[in-house]
């Protein structure tokens, strides 16, 4: 199949692999393997992927279900909060889940967050596991199974009449307004910075699940590029901190390039990167609506612009070919999870290829990581408290 040329969708830095930052905070593996339901998601192998992409392996990573929920947001969110609650409760290390509802005891508690759906739905669960109250706000795009859910789960519900970015600023207002209210969001601003620091370093734990399960696979191992979703960064920023924390290779075309895949509509990383500062883009209507954000995290924009060495936006219809094509090979995944086999596609194939694969360093041998952030529709449909 003939890939257009990304030529106007597509940042690339090389550079990036001599850059480094400090190794993230390791301590939310053990918290969260102390969760009910914690159990490592899949990595699956597909050799037809290598195979098209023209590399060694293609593994994906699945995160159709994850601690009861069908997609990974709630290893940040759950991170986050039982920080806030370890503190307030003066605990140290991770704490357990009783530990947290202890801590959070004789004290009025609601979590509050915009979501364009997986966010808000992990903080809502969260606050149903405490036995505490949850207030989620959602721009005028989140489809209503999506809103449906987050009720589901206990919180109230607030649909904004504007995009993501309105509808953080909705929740802010909220949350600072009543004593009893926590932010939980993972977009930081001047000023907020501390909880969504917390939530990337939530997500490094999918990162250290990747580590020990290529470490049990025979033949090389170490990826050559792993590709993440991106909406307001956090995730991207994650993987660059986890990827760019180690020692560095004498030769850095060596070392794990990353990519970020945003939507056409909603490509605000993608749009920072190029213009070398953080800029909000408008967003429209797309299929990948967790991804549907108009400004990158402050907090993540340091890391995206050091260390992320390449960028992509793709379109609706290449993320839903995605989606099928990963259904054929029995993988459950949404859009915004697909769509990190798009991104792969148009950086590794098609007019310009042999450019952006020398870029990142990848060739016939290399291994390829796919994030697969979340399940598709029967995956959601099925997730139970």
């Amino acid at each position: 199949m003939t890939r257009p040329d990304p030529a106007g969708t597509w940042y690339s830095r090389p550079a990036a692999r001599h850059w480094r930052c400090a190794r993230p905070p390791e301590s939310a593996l053990g918290f969260h393997a102390g969760l009910p339901g914690y159990r490592r998601t899949p990595l699956v192998e597909q050799p037809a992927l290598a195979a098209e992409l023209g590399v060694g392996r293609v593994l994906v990573k699945d995160e159709s279900s994850r601690l009861g929920l069908p997609a990974f947001k709630m290893l940040g969110a759950s991170w986050a909060v039982a920080r806030l609650l370890a503190r307030r409760g003066g605990l140290t290390g991770s704490p357990t889940l009783e530990q947290l509802r202890h801590a959070s005891a004789g004290r009025p508690l609601r979590l509050v967050a915009a979501t364009d759906g997986n966010h808000g739905r992990a903080v809502a669960r969260m606050a149903k596991m405490l036995g505490a109250d949850a207030r989620i706000f959602v721009p005028w795009a989140v489809p209503d199974p999506a809103v449906a859910a987050i009720a589901g789960e206990g919180a109230t519900v607030t649909r904004v009449d504007g995009p993501y970015d309105l509808a953080v600023q909705h929740a802010a207002a909220f949350a600072g307004a009543r004593p009893e209210a926590e932010l939980i969001q993972d977009m930081a601003w001047p000023g907020y910075q501390e909880v969504p620091r917390w939530i990337a370093d939530g997500y490094a734990t999918m990162l250290h699940e990747i580590d020990a399960q290529l470490a049990a696979l025979a033949g090389p191992t170490v990826p050559g590029l792993i590709v993440v979703p991106a909406g307001v960064g956090s995730l991207a920023q994650a993987v660059v901190a986890h990827c760019r924390s180690g020692p560095l290779a004498s030769d850095a075309v060596t070392a794990t390039a990353v990519l970020s895949v945003e939507p056409d509509g909603a490509a605000c990383v993608l749009a920072s990167l190029l213009a070398g500062e953080l800029r909000t883009v408008p967003t429209a209507g797309t299929n990948m609506t967790g991804l549907n954000c108009g400004t990158p995290s402050a907090a993540a924009w340091p890391y995206l612009l050091a260390g992320l060495d390449a960028a992509v936006s793709v379109s609706d219809a290449a993320a839903a070919e995605a989606v099928a094509d990963l259904a054929r090979l029995g993988m459950s995944s949404g859009p915004c999870g697909a769509a990190t086999l798009a991104g792969a596609r148009a950086a590794l194939t098609g007019t310009g290829s042999p450019a952006r694969r020398a870029g990142l360093g990848i060739d016939a041998t290399s291994v390829v990581v796919l994030l697969s952030t979340e399940g598709g529709a029967a995956a959601h449909a099925s997730s139970r408290p």
